[in-house]
């Protein structure tokens, strides 16, 4: 999941050298973290957010039934 995030991210970004995903886990959750260049966080996140929603649609249909909950932040 973080390489299909990473590979999207850098895709849509001016500076893909500062893309950088990192993963965590909880006990009920993955919590993928992106983090982008100052200059390129509005268009990671989209006009009203639609590139950000986007993204987390992705993550979902990629995600297994018995998986955890996957939650994309960007920082």
């Amino acid at each position: 999941m973080e390489g299909m995030v990473e590979y999207v991210a850098k895709s849509l970004v001016d500076d893909p050298t500062a893309v950088r995903v990192r993963r965590r886990e909880t006990a009920s959750s993955l919590i993928i973290e992106l983090r982008v260049g100052s200059d390129d966080m509005g268009r990671m996140i989209g006009r009203g957010g639609r590139v950000a929603n986007a993204l987390r649609t992705l993550l979902r249909a990629a995600e297994t039934p018995r998986s955890k909950r996957v939650i994309l932040k960007i920082l």
